[in-house]
Order: C-alpha cells, then sequence, then structure tokens
C-alpha cells in the first residue's frame, strides 16, 4: 500500500441541469518521503485534487487513504482534526494573519499540535530571524511566502501541501522557495507535494503527476531529481 492513494477520485459540480467534473475518475499514489509535482494547465483539477487531500473540500465519489486511513469517510468532527494535526498548507497569497507579527504567525500554528516545531528555530530556519517583530505589511513577498511556509511546517505535519506557491513571486525569490520546499523532503523526509503548471519544475521532483481534464495521464518516478539551482524557466 503506498502512502497516498487515490481510487477513481470524482468531484462534481452541479450547474442547473449540467454537471461539471473537476475530477473525472481520478487515480494516482504517492510514497512517503516524496517531493511530488503535481502538473497541468489550468481548470485541470490541481486546486480541487489538492483541497480534498488536504481535507478541505469533500469528494463526490472514490475514495482517498493516507496512511492506509481513509480520510475521505472522515466525519466533519475528524476532518477537522485531520487538517490541524497532519496536514500543513502553502498557498499562493500567504494569507498571513495582518496583525500578528511574522513569529506571532508561526506561533500561533504551533499552538495547535502536540508536538510542534520551535518557531524560533523556523525562523532562523528561513533566513528571517532578523524579521521577527515585522508584521506582514512591512514584509516582501517572499519573506511573506517564506513566513507562510515556517507557519505550515510548525505544526510538524507529515504531509505539506503547496498551491502554486512561487506563481507570485519573482523569479530568484520562487527560486529559494522551491529550494527550501526541496529540502524539507531530502533532509527532512516531509512528503511534499506541489501543484503548477510550470513544467520545467517537474525536474526537482522525485515524482511527477500529469492531471488533464480532471484525469491523471501519467504518475512517473524521476530516479534524478535535479536541485532548484540546475532549473531555470
Amino acid at each position: 500500500m503506498s502512502y497516498i492513494e487515490f481510487h477513481d477520485v470524482k468531484k462534481v459540480y452541479r450547474t442547473g441541469s449540467v454537471d461539471l467534473y473537476a475530477l473525472d475518475g481520478t487515480d494516482f499514489f504517492l510514497e512517503q518521503g516524496e517531493l511530488s509535482v503535481i502538473v497541468g494547465q489550468s481548470g485541470a483539477g490541481k486546486t480541487t485534487l489538492l483541497n480534498i487531500l488536504g481535507g478541505m473540500d469533500r469528494l463526490t465519489s472514490g475514495k482517498v487513504i493516507l496512511d492506509g486511513r481513509d480520510i475521505s469517510s472522515l466525519n466533519n468532527r475528524d476532518l477537522a482534526v485531520y487538517r490541524r494535526n497532519e496536514v500543513g498548507f502553502v498557498f499562493q497569497f500567504y494569507n498571513l494573519i495582518p496583525n500578528l507579527t511574522a513569529y506571532e504567525n508561526i506561533e500561533m500554528a504551533s499552538q495547535l499540535v502536540k508536538d510542534p516545531k520551535n518557531p524560533a528555530d523556523l525562523l532562523e530556519a528561513v533566513g528571517l530571524s532578523n524579521r521577527r517583530d515585522n508584521f506582514p505589511a512591512q514584509l516582501s513577498g517572499g519573506e511573506q511566502q517564506r513566513i507562510s511556509i515556517a507557519r505550515a511546517i510548525a505544526k510538524n505535519p507529515k504531509l505539506l501541501l503547496c498551491d502554486e506557491p512561487t506563481g507570485a513571486l519573482d523569479y530568484e525569490t520562487g527560486k529559494s522557495i522551491l529550494k527550501l520546499l526541496q529540502k524539507l523532503s531530502t533532509d527532512e523526509g516531509m512528503t511534499v507535494v506541489i501543484i503548477t503548471h510550470n513544467s520545467a519544475l517537474t525536474a526537482m521532483a522525485n515524482r511527477v503527476i500529469r492531471l488533464k481534464n480532471g484525469k491523471v495521464v501519467s504518475n512517473t518516478v524521476n530516479e534524478d531529481p535535479k536541485s532548484i539551482d540546475l532549473i531555470e524557466w
């Protein structure tokens, strides 16, 4: 059994008498500790897939297994516990709390779980110890994204889900963010899933999943993932 398994997952939105399939019989698997890139054009179903895996959305039919547990059958209470304890989210637009400092944004997440990482250590890990007492409005886009990553991993999650994490960043800042995500996988064994429309990023992944029209069209292992420093786009 793989660490993550999607079995014939469908997500259907009904508009009047028309059914719109965001996911249409999606099947794939991921292994623990991998950095996986899920790639596809806008509308392919990437964000829907990520939201279902993260417990933020419910599927219409099918089954999602994580570490031997059927998370698609959880009730609302158990799903909230799953999101809080086992999943870290990195969004494209940061979602930091504006009236909390960088440290407090990270500290807030660490207070949700029993075995968190140390917020001060995380600030150092993302290179922002000197910005500890700054509010989000006083940080650049790249700094805010690094704080959002530190906040996501403060819970010491089993699974880190990243929705276009560099989409709003300049090239160099984007590369630094991706380098940090790659390090979390290679050095700490964290299972990291990145969704993107940028095919160049597949070179950094242990596993590449291509999504089209709500279906997985390929699931391949990359035997020689490249350092972000060597990738150009």
